[in-house]
């Protein structure tokens, strides 16, 4: 990304003030927004249409019994988000960069393969949701709402041209659309609090239909493109100069990652009460994004439905960007070039296109793009988890025991249950496991 100083650039002076800190400058709440931007930008993959339609399901078919689930993905999530994070304010590389650097070129180049049309599986299901809000929202036909958020989505990824700053201040202005959206509907929804309180720190699950949908809601939160876009966010945003600077850097990171993935969960939880007040016990088996708006409006009014359609129209908009961008950095990293942006989202909108035209059912389509992110995972976490331990690549700040024995364990848990979503959704049955 642009690092420039220039003192007249909103990038540039943003940089002066935080090399000011870094140097012993005054601290306080006004420095710690100075470091806020790279954990911003990467929660909004936690946000994103996949994430409405899981938590949609959650809600509506077993009410506020899953909320404990979302609340352990997103612990898992700010594990993920804080290592990548680290990677690259550490090395001074991201995690694709030193994949190529670390790997044999066969397996770069499969790892490059897999993790590229795992960004345009993400792109896909964000540019379809973004374009469905938008269709809905206006009364508009479907390929409609798909070039207005295609134009959108490229007019906000020319900010990057301005520096780190203008594009950090208009995904978080995004992200607090989200969330302002589902406060509101938090007022307006029948929720019982005193059971979302029991739900969210008590563990259940009630049946294997609910075991399934927690291994979409847990396999579907840690995004391989975030995992690869964090680190490099980070890696030339503001360089250390020595292990003190480095330090106090990663300190202010994991306090960003902590605050905005604390968001992206509540936004999350939020959407599995709003749910549940709604649709749980008279409209359990509402699925899909299209059918739950139609029935919001009857059931809590024209404005809910409309704020659940901005929220996702935000969400989808803002995951494109975020996607796009992280498809160029993948590519730079792995094989050292780059396209233009224009080029990219070209490329990365094309398979939403093709479904449209063929009049493939879109539910259908994000659901195939899910099974593709669940092959495509595996890649960046053990790549991360690898990296992030060894003390010849991140010296003194390679994890600690604790946080290995943590990430480890994630990851097996993780990759467990993105199995069982995968066999599940092939339709190959487990024992005991009825996806009823």
């Amino acid at each position: 990304m642009n690092t420039a100083t220039d003192s007249c650039t909103l990038t540039g002076r943003a940089t002066t003030a935080i090399r000011e800190v870094l140097a012993g400058g005054p601290r306080g709440p006004r420095s710690m927004l100075l470091f806020a931007g790279p954990a911003v930008i990467a929660s909004i993959a936690y946000m994103d249409p996949g994430n409405f339609a899981t938590n949609i399901q959650a809600g509506a078919g077993f009410g506020y019994s899953l909320l404990w689930v979302v609340l352990a993905a997103n612990l898992v999530a700010m594990l993920f988000q804080g290592l990548s994070a680290k990677l690259g304010i550490v090395t001074g590389r991201n995690l694709a960069e030193l994949c190529r650097e670390q790997f044999s070129r066969p397996a770069v180049y499969a790892m490059w393969v897999v993790s590229e049309v795992a960004a345009m599986a993400t792109d896909l299901a964000e540019f379809l949701g973004g374009a469905i809000a938008l269709a809905l929202l206006c009364n508009l036909p479907l390929i409609a709402g798909m070039a207005i958020t295609a134009v959108v989505t490229y007019a906000i990824l020319l900010f990057e041209k301005n520096g780190f700053r203008p594009m950090e201040i208009a995904i978080g202005a995004l992200v607090a659309v989200i969330g302002l959206c589902y406060l509101v509907e938090m007022f307006i929804a029948p929720v019982a609090w005193s059971e979302v309180a029991r739900h969210a720190l008590i563990p259940s699950m009630p049946g294997g239909g609910a075991l399934i949908l927690s291994a979409g809601i847990v396999g579907a939160t840690v995004m391989p493109h975030a995992i690869y876009l964090h680190s490099g966010l980070t890696q030339n945003r503001v360089v250390g100069g020595d292990a003190r600077e480095r330090r106090l850097l990663v300190r202010f990171s994991n306090l960003e990652v902590i605050i905005a993935l604390s968001v992206a969960g509540l936004v999350n939880m939020a959407m599995v009460v709003m749910a549940s007040a709604a649709f749980h016990g008279s409209h359990s088996d509402i699925a899909e994004i299209g059918t739950a708006y139609r029935t919001l409006t009857p059931l809590l009014g024209a404005g809910a439905a409309s704020l659940f359609l901005v929220s996702l129209l935000c969400s989808g908009v803002s995951s494109s960007v975020v996607g796009t961008m992280a498809g160029q950095m993948i590519m730079q990293g792995f094989v050292g070039f780059r396209i233009p942006v224009w080029l990219r989202r070209l490329v990365t909108m094309l398979p939403a296109f093709v479904v449209v035209a063929l009049g493939v059912n879109a539910t259908q389509a994000l659901i195939v793009s899910q099974v593709v992110l669940s092959f495509a995972l595996p890649v960046p976490m053990i790549a991360l988890v690898c990296f992030t331990r060894r003390r010849d690549i991140m010296g003194e700040f390679a994890n600690g025991r604790f946080t290995d024995i943590a990430a480890i364990a994630a990851t097996g848990v993780v990759l467990v249950l993105n199995a069982v979503l995968l066999l599940q959704t092939l339709g190959i049955a487990l024992p005991g496991l009825s996806s009823a």
